[in-house]
């Protein structure tokens, strides 16, 4: 009898274990499953990571919080690299239309060349190769220029073309340039009006 009592004691044990087992598995399996059982496959889930979170997330955040100085950083890049082709344009197109200007004078005035020994076309090399540094620089002043440095480069030999040029580029005049030159007001009116009387005659030539 008393065999019999254990038995069904034991056999009333295991069932209640085997339920056990069983109830936490099928939680188990529950909690696991797919997107209409809110687990972890759905995302929206205890444990798992609320709506919004994650790598897209994180980049928008990202974008967010340096977007404001990023963006502004990117926009005045790009207004400072307009305003430097803007500038670029500019040069490149007084340049051109100064060497045009250059060519109409060569050609109606053929003399000038004559009076400063150089052909046309090394005057006009030389004159493009000036434009480079100094967009602005008219013809004119390139030819006086040229013509005060040979006149005065024996007397005075820190006076030569390219420092006269130097000089127009920082935006002094001709008369001031010879004077950080060297030459007094006297000696800088003398030099500019010889030059002028030779140019004008050159003009004239044919």
């Amino acid at each position: 009898m008393r065999k019999i009592f254990k038995l069904a004691a034991l056999t009333a044990l295991l069932i209640i274990v085997i339920l056990a087992f069983a109830s936490t598995a099928f939680g188990q399996g529950k909690g696991r499953g797919g997107g209409a059982g809110g687990g972890r496959g759905s995302g929206n889930g205890n444990g798992g990571p609320p709506a919004g979170v994650g790598v897209d997330r994180g980049l928008g955040n990202a974008s967010e919080r340096s977007g404001g100085r990023s963006d502004m950083g990117l926009e005045n890049a790009s207004s400072r690299s307009n305003g430097k082709s803007d500038a670029g344009l500019e040069r490149a197109r007084l340049a051109s239309e100064n060497i045009r200007k250059a060519d109409r004078d060569l050609e109606d005035h053929p003399g000038i060349p004559r009076t400063l020994h150089i052909n046309a076309n090394s005057l006009r090399a030389g004159y493009q190769t000036a434009l480079v540094a100094n967009p602005e620089l008219t013809f004119g002043h390139y030819v006086a220029a040229t013509r005060l440095a040979q006149n005065l480069g024996p007397r005075f030999p820190n006076v030569t073309r390219d420092r006269i040029l130097a000089g127009l580029a920082s935006g002094r005049s001709l008369g001031r340039t010879l004077h950080d030159l060297g030459l007094n007001d006297h000696q800088s009116d003398d030099a500019q009006k010889l030059v002028k009387d030779e140019i004008k005659q050159a003009k004239k030539m044919k």
